[in-house]
Parts: structure tokens; sequence; C-alpha cells
């Protein structure tokens, strides 16, 4: 007799998103996405009362251009163990406890410098800021997967969901706290009243750095005997054993393992088209996202109006749907999940164009808006669960920051060009937002053609 397989309920799937582990998952989002309050809205406002252009304030955003290369020295965050704190505390932790400590020194370093004399030295600190948080967001991503068995495809689905939401909470809540601490301190008469909020945040990096310690990590030693029996190999290649040998071995396992890894489990071809794929998913939505609030402001809404349904209703929305997300990847898979949240995104980019061919209309505008934030929520848990079940536990932090970038490049570069698009259609809005929902068709062809043949993590 054939047993059928009784699929989940939703209402039984809650239970992942309240193990413990998830509350460790959303700390460590919460870790990942509070640096960017230092680095944006706070540095940002702090400049702009100091009283430095707008222009000046713009190309001191060029800082968060490292989170884009970040899988370059990802390899040595793989590699390198801290002296005393990885034994104490772990691999992982160690490394994020060493970066949190220098983003603390960094904020009461800000102490000391005026922007207005020491520019250079204020954004120089910023950047190191950027730096030690994008190292921290590698290894981050790394400790988040590693608290998930490599067999619990679901529970990486759901930790990728809380990793999203702990990461808006960071952001979000952190930017609150800088906020009202500033105005605070200024209400109270302080001159000096960033430079106060700069410490108070500082408290909450430190206990971040206490929270951490509560967060479980698998022993390295059998990632680091791994590592080693490379090395072996490459240096029985070379036939020698001198420190030079020993040196190109190392440099050579540290750079190639990562890779040997990823294209030996799916094979050349497959492998060639997840990098393809992951390239590619999201370049659509990247280009409406670039042009959005211009065509908003085109359109005649004011940005009272954008702020009200594309910040405070995105962000709501943004936390309920990544949840909801989750469990739709839990139930259905990763594969299948893919599938939709690409034929959301196109869909909700489908609803711009009819934004852009009628008359000014706000329910439309709230519905083409919070749609939009909806499939990208569930477009970003779905792809951040695909990414993880697909890195080597070896190679964790290597080729997630690897993949992820992949992705971020396919954004960040062809979506340059949406601005020149626009233009060369002669501002036909319509057109270009149905360009940009058959931009996801591509993608979906070559995860059509691999999904019986990518090799998740299961």
């Amino acid at each position: 007799m054939i047993k059928i397989k009784k699929q989940k309920k939703f209402s039984d799937l809650f239970k992942y998103f309240f193990e413990k582990r998830m509350m460790k998952i959303l700390l460590l989002g919460a870790i990942s996405g509070f640096p960017w309050v230092i680095i944006g809205s706070s540095l940002s406002l702090w400049l702009k009362e100091e009283g430095l252009s707008r222009s000046t304030i713009g190309w001191a955003g060029l800082i968060f251009a490292v989170y884009a290369f970040n899988y370059l020295w990802a390899p040595l965050i793989d590699r390198i163990y801290i002296p005393y704190l990885t034994k104490k505390i772990g691999h992982r932790k160690s490394w994020i406890f060493l970066m949190q400590s220098i983003i603390l020194i960094c904020l009461l370093f800000w102490n000391f410098v005026e922007p207005v004399n020491s520019l250079g030295l204020v954004i120089g600190i910023g950047l190191i800021v950027a730096i030690a948080s994008a190292t921290q967001d590698i290894t981050v991503d790394a400790l988040r997967i590693e608290q998930i068995r490599v067999d619990e495809k679901e529970a990486m689905s759901a930790g990728a969901a809380i990793a999203v939401v702990g990461w808006w909470t960071g952001y979000k809540l952190g930017g609150a706290i800088s906020l009202n601490l500033a105005e605070f301190f200024e209400n109270l008469g302080f001159d000096n009243y960033w430079e106060l909020t700069f410490i108070a945040l500082g408290v909450v990096i430190i206990l971040f750095n206490l929270g951490i310690l509560f967060i479980n990590e698998k022993s390295f030693i059998n990632k680091k005997n791994a590592q080693k029996n490379l090395d072996n190999k490459i240096l029985k290649k070379l036939k020698n054993n001198n420190l030079i040998a020993r040196l190109v071995a190392w440099i050579s396992s540290t750079i190639s393992g990562p890779l040997i890894s990823f294209f030996k489990k799916n094979g050349f071809s497959i492998a060639v088209g997840i990098i393809a794929f992951i390239f590619l998913f999201k370049i659509g939505e990247a280009f409406l996202g670039r042009m959005s609030v211009i065509f908003y402001k085109e359109i005649g809404f004011t940005k009272s109006d954008i702020a009200l349904y594309s910040k405070t209703f995105g962000w709501i929305t943004t936390v309920v749907f990544t949840l909801l997300g989750g469990l739709f990847t839990i139930r259905s898979g990763i594969i299948k999940s893919m599938f939709l949240a690409g034929i959301l995104m196109a869909s909700t980019n489908l609803l711009f164009t009819l934004l852009a061919w009628s008359d000014k209309s706000y329910v439309l505008f709230a519905l083409a808006v919070i749609l939009d934030d909806i499939a990208a929520a569930f477009a970003t848990v779905a792809f951040v669960a695909f990414i993880s079940l697909l890195v080597d536990r070896n190679y964790t932090a290597t080729q997630y920051a690897l993949l992820a970038s992949i992705g971020t490049a396919g954004r960040t570069t062809l979506a340059s060009s949406s601005g020149s698009l626009v233009d060369w259609l002669n501002g036909d809005w319509g057109i270009f937002f149905i360009i940009t929902a058959l931009m996801v068709i591509p993608s979906l062809i070559l995860l059509y053609r691999m999904r019986n043949k990518i090799k998740l993590n299961d």
C-alpha cells in the first residue's frame, strides 16, 4: 500500500521560530544590522549638523562599498584562528568579538575628532567601522548557518527568516536609539551630543559582546584538520616541505579549497549555472529599487507620502512577510520557493506599470509599494536559505560570502544603468517596469533546467 505523505500545516511550522537557537540567530542578525546605524544615519546626520554639504556627505557614503568586496578576505576568516580567543570562546565568536571591539574603539575615538577640521580622519574611522562590520558579517553568516545541522532544511529556512528580521531589528531599532539619544543629549544642552550618543552606542556593542558568549559553537577541530589535509596534498604535489613550499600550500588551499569544494559538489556545469542564477535572480528588483523614489516623485507623490507608504508600512510588511516567507519555504521547499519568489517579484513590478499608466492614486500607490515589499521579503528569505544550503561547512564563511557577493554584484553593476534605460525609453515608466518584470525570466529558466541536479545540504 502506498503511503501519501501529509503536507504540514502552516500552524505546525511556527514551532521552528520558537526554538532557542532562533533567538541566538535573531541576535546575530541584529549584530549584523547595527553597524549600518553607525556609518549610515548617525554619521550622515552628525556631518550634516556640523555644517558639511550634501555632496560631501554623499561621497562619504562610498565607505559602504567595502560590503561588496568582503569575499576577498573571507578565506582568511575561515582559515585564521585568533590566538587565545579561539580556544576560549570559539573560532567564529572570536572573530565577532574582535570586530565588535574594533567598532567600539572607533566609536570612542570619534569623541576626539572634529569633523570640520579633520574630515578625512572622521571618514577614515568610518571606513574602519565599515571594514570591521563587513568582516563581522562574514563570520556572523557562518555562525548562523552552523547553528543548524546539515540535514535540517526546514530549520535553515526558519533561520534565514529570523536572521533577516534580526538585521532589520538591529538597523531600525538601533537607528531609533541613536536618533532619540542624540535629541535627548541635545535638549539637555550638551554641545557634543553626537559624541555622547556614540559612547551610548558603544554600550550596545558591549551588550552584544556579552550576548555572543551564550551562542553555542561547534568544535573547529574537524574543520582545521580538513584544511590541513588539503595543505598536505598540495605539499606532496610540490614535492617539497620548506618554509616557502608550506606558505604556497597554505595560500593555495585557503583560496582554492572553497572553490574546489563548491565545483566538486555540484559538478562544473551545474556550479556555473548556480553562479549565473544567483547573479541574475534579483536584477529586475534592483532596477526597480534604484529608480522607485525618482518615479514616485515624478508622478506627484510627496516625501511624506513616500515615507509613510514606502518606509513605515514597508518595514512592518517586511518583518511580517519575512516570517511568512520563512514558513512557506519550510513547507514547500527551497526550489519551489525560489520559483514563487521570482514570479512574485515580476508580478509586483507590473503593478508599477499600472501605477505609471493611470491617474495619481494613493490606493494603487500603497498597494504597489506594500506588495513589492512583500515580494522582496519573500525573495530575500528564499535567497538566503538557498545560499545557506549550498555551502560546505568546512568553508562556510568563504562560500557564503562569495555567493552573496555574486548576487550583490549583479544588483549593483547592472542596475547602475537603470536611469539610462529610463532615459532611453524617453521617460516611459510603464515600459521600464515591464522590462524589469521580464528580467527575472532568464534566472528562472536556469533554475528550472537545474532543479533536479542542484545538490543542497540534506
